[in-house]
């Protein structure tokens, strides 16, 4: 499987405050992160699989609304997390 209980917890202690701290929203945005760009590289092989697309477009909706929060809630917060992972916005 490609997201085991190791690269969960290599994600909340990179990105969280420690590895136990699994629902702050940077922790939250860097998993739907990762979720992404496995779902999107699934889809470029498999084009016809609508489920994961339709999955994949539900993940980027709720990193979406995660990231428009953290916007409002502390702007510095969102800019450091949207320039560690690479984020377009």
């Amino acid at each position: 499987m490609y997201l085991t209980k190791e690269i969960k917890e290599e994600i909340f202690t990179k990105h969280g405050k420690d590895a136990k701290d699994t629902g702050s929203a940077e922790g939250q945005i860097a998993l739907f992160t990762h979720r992404i760009n496995h779902l999107t590289e699934h889809l470029k092989q498999n084009r016809k699989d609508f489920n994961t697309e339709r999955s994949l477009v539900k993940l980027v909706g709720k990193r979406r609304s995660l990231l428009d929060y953290l916007k409002n809630k502390d702007i510095l917060r969102y800019r450091a997390i949207v320039k560690e992972l690479g984020l377009r916005k």
